[in-house]
């Protein structure tokens, strides 16, 4: 399965807030995951497919970002949304996001295909909030290989995720971060 997205998306270690105004209301919630067209976000608040609301969050220490987005889709408390931003607003966002891949506090996972072999690429926190992702890779995708050369920082269950790919599925590991090098080791 090679990747389609348009645009890298990333999730978070911790979930990451986001005030929500809309219909007049205010509310909150959390980002399950972001990307530069748009984000999942878990609310409260009923938001209606097709309809504009207005969105406030802050990346690690990130500047604030305010933006307008487009409700595209929902599945109970969970709806998926398209960012109405211009040029600044995506700037702010990009810079954000590689800010907190680079800190460890968000992960983003891709998967090619080089040399007929299913490679997934991990860059970022290796940690629990891939568990989904490792899990959809492993056994419906079938990956041959991690590349963790990206991976910025490490926990117990992020090696337990790989442990796991290589004992259960016959995964190797390929390019290691120092970082995760030396948490292997350990």
């Amino acid at each position: 399965m090679q990747e389609q997205r348009r645009h890298q998306r990333i999730r978070f270690s911790t979930p990451l807030s986001v005030e929500i105004g809309y219909g007049g209301r205010i509310g909150h919630g959390t980002l399950e995951n972001l990307s530069l067209s748009g984000f999942m976000l878990r609310t409260n608040l009923v938001l209606e497919v097709g309809k504009n609301f207005g969105c406030e969050f802050s990346i690690s220490s990130s500047a604030r970002i305010d933006a307008v987005a487009v409700t595209v889709s929902r599945l109970g408390d969970l709806f998926g949304a398209r960012f109405q931003a211009g040029p600044i607003s995506n700037l702010l966002i990009r810079d954000a996001m590689d800010e907190a891949i680079a800190s460890g506090n968000a992960s983003s996972v891709s998967t090619h295909i080089e040399q007929g072999r299913k490679i997934m690429y991990v860059a970022g926190g290796l940690n629990a909030a891939l568990a989904h992702d490792f899990d959809y890779a492993l056994n419906k995708a079938g990956i041959d290989e991690l590349d963790l050369s990206a991976v910025t920082q490490v926990d117990e269950t992020g090696i337990a995720l790989c442990k796991k790919a290589m004992h259960d599925h016959g995964v190797n590991i390929g390019a290691r971060s120092a970082c995760f090098s030396l948490a292997w080791k350990n």
